[in-house]
């Protein structure tokens, strides 16, 4: 065979003397061909520069060798160091990963979800846009046998599918404490939205400290309806219009937090003195501040990798069980708590 022609399967058949699907299988996990046959296939590929035709083996074995994501938002690092842990699981087992971001739109995240159908992908690995209302859809493609697999952000109604998650409430709990620790006795909690879970997780867990200490007190909580910086500025501006007193601030996410701090800081007040500030998130934002966020640390791309093993799991296999992964976090503590006297 002459190098500069684009070689095919049928060439390279004829040159090995061997059948176009015996060839064929080299170039896909089929595990029905010798070792050393294959080995022989590949070398010839290599040596005539052969490239097989990947859509025609995916339509062949019945997968599409795509896996969709739909990430909530695609400004903070956050989704970044999840997708990079997907990737790092997903890539050497020749998948690719199709991205497709909600920007917190409910709306979008419908037209994502038909869109990846459309695409017949493999599987779906999704966290949530905060509305969390597309569960006629999940539950569809669940039905149709699409795996889908949710991470860190999961609607509350219950779904039949894999999901990875962090332990919210625990150290939800844990800051809060060391909030108090620090002799700060009226917190704010900043909620995320009711419409997923870990929102209400991580409001149990500081609902529990502070009813522990008798410093509960529900005027000092206050709803986000997004998680944006803007939000995080309004829900601090609206309780000192109010003239309701704190010293502290536990946000849901790093992103409310921020949007609090910048607005505390306009109005000359100095944190931590004046007011402690902490978060749940702990993406590279939560170190780029000044002062540093104080923050629970979720282990993002573990997040990422647990999901797309869950997932290959789920491909391989439909009927296997659906697990539920656990995450530790990190407590990272910062300047945005810990006040050094001047």
């Amino acid at each position: 065979m002459k190098k500069n022609k684009k070689i095919t399967i049928k060439d390279l058949s004829k040159y090995l003397s061997l059948s176009t699907s015996t060839v064929s299988r080299a170039f896909s996990e089929n595990q029905n061909i010798n070792p050393n046959t294959k080995k022989r296939i590949l070398e010839a590929a290599e040596k005539f520069d052969y490239k097989p035709n990947r859509l025609a083996l995916n339509l062949k074995s019945g997968q599409t060798k795509n896996i969709g994501v739909i990430v909530p938002e695609m400004v903070t690092p956050y989704a970044i160091s999840v997708i990079r842990g997907i990737e790092n699981i997903v890539y050497p087992k020749d998948y690719q990963i199709i991205i497709k971001v909600s920007d917190e739109d409910k709306d979008k995240e419908r037209d994502n979800i038909l869109f990846l159908e459309n695409l017949k992908v493999d599987a779906l690995i999704v966290s949530t846009t905060n509305e969390a209302e597309n569960i006629d859809l999940y539950q569809k493609l669940i039905s149709n046998g699409t795996p889908i697999i949710f991470y860190d952000r999961i609607p509350n109604i219950k779904l039949e599918v894999p999901k990875v998650i962090v332990k919210d409430a625990i150290y939800s709990s844990l800051m809060v404490e060391h909030l108090v620790s620090i002799g700060k006795k009226k917190i704010v909690h900043i909620l995320g939205p009711d419409t997923i879970r870990n929102a209400k997780e991580r409001e149990i867990g500081y609902d529990r400290i502070l009813k522990k200490h008798q410093l509960y007190d529900k005027k000092l909580k206050v709803k986000a309806k997004q998680l944006s910086i803007f939000e995080g500025k309004k829900a601090i501006e609206e309780l000192i219009d109010k003239n309701i007193q704190f010293d502290a601030i536990f946000a849901f996410s790093d992103i409310l937090a921020i949007g609090a701090m910048n607005f505390l800081l306009e109005k000359g007040y100095k944190i931590p003195k004046d007011v402690a500030v902490a978060s749940f998130s702990g993406t590279i934002l939560s170190s780029m501040l000044h002062p540093q966020l104080t923050t629970v640390e979720s282990p993002l791309e573990e997040m990422g990798e647990k999901a797309a093993l869950l997932t290959l799991e789920k491909i391989e296999n439909p009927t296997i069980e659906n697990k539920t992964i656990v995450l530790d976090s990190n407590l990272a503590y910062r300047s945005s708590t810990n006040h050094i006297e001047e």
